[in-house]
């Protein structure tokens, strides 16, 4: 059995995500107690059910302590669990709640919404390291459902999943990082008129970047640093690792070093490789 387990702030975009997988053949459970999961998984093997999605969330209250033994055992019954955490930062949980106008589900009459978020945030702490990150903050729902279906395709469970993540520092640096690799100090292509409306994706803005010394040198120096400590944290035991790339916009010179080192890791790991501003 495969078996996608989902958690988070609420607001963060467990709904959407949920809907994905529902979309993509899984088997969808929402907000089921965590004291459940392992008798839900049961019942689902006899019934020869092969893929299944679950979302978890705080209304779990003291059970979600119970997640990692949870774990634990369906590692010994052979169902390939994948983790994946939605957060955002409380700007823009506060921005969704007052559009979608919905009562968040730690509110009370005691409890504004921001101390709500808080508490959740207390409560989720726990478990907030146990899979994949994924920081929802800017992001539009057609982006996260992408960010998602690109995961589920890419055959979780098969060792260290490298992403590779670009963004801009004016938008705030990215909550989900491991890495994070500053590459301001480079020449912007946003200062030529013919590149302005291009992003790092496009060839005039590549051969515009590789033609600076200082370009190739940070390129190689980000690719030595990863390549030379990967193999450590693949020692670790760790699922994902995620190396942020920012400059100022998200646009040119982060995109174009995330796309490139992607490249160069396609053979060493599983390799996703996102872009934040782009997607947002």
């Amino acid at each position: 059995m495969e078996l996608i387990l989902i958690s988070g702030l609420s607001g963060s975009g467990k709904s959407v995500a949920l809907n994905l997988l529902e979309d993509s053949g899984y088997y969808c459970v929402d907000n089921l107690p965590v004291a459940m999961l392992t008798v839900l998984a049961g019942m689902l093997k006899e019934e020869a059910v092969s893929k299944v999605a679950v979302a978890i969330d705080a209304r779990s209250g003291g059970g979600i302590d119970l997640l990692p033994g949870k774990l634990k055992r369906l590692s010994e019954d052979e169902v390939k669990v994948t983790f994946l955490f939605l957060h955002a930062n409380e700007e823009t949980l506060l921005k969704r709640y007052s559009e979608s106008r919905r009562r968040h589900p730690l509110a009370d009459e005691q409890r504004s919404l921001a101390e709500s978020i808080r508490l959740e945030s207390e409560l989720l702490a726990p478990i907030a390291g146990l899979g994949h990150r994924i920081d929802t903050s800017g992001l539009k729902a057609s982006a996260l459902r992408e960010w998602v279906r690109q995961f589920i395709e890419s055959q979780p469970g098969q060792g260290l999943t490298l992403m590779f993540e670009s963004f801009g520092f004016k938008h705030g640096l990215p909550l989900d990082a491991d890495l994070v690799f500053d590459v301001r100090c480079l020449p912007n292509p946003h200062y030529d008129p013919a590149l302005r409306p291009l992003t790092g994706r496009d060839r005039p803005v590549a051969e515009f970047l590789e033609s600076d010394p200082d370009v190739v040198r940070m390129r190689e120096d980000i690719g030595r640093f990863v390549a030379d400590w990967l193999p450590s944290y693949i020692r670790d035991n760790r699922n994902y690792l995620t190396v942020a790339i920012g400059c100022t916009g998200g646009q040119h010179r982060s995109v174009y070093l995330a796309e490139t080192l992607a490249r160069r890791f396609a053979g060493q790991a599983r390799v996703l490789v996102r872009h934040r501003t782009l997607a947002g």
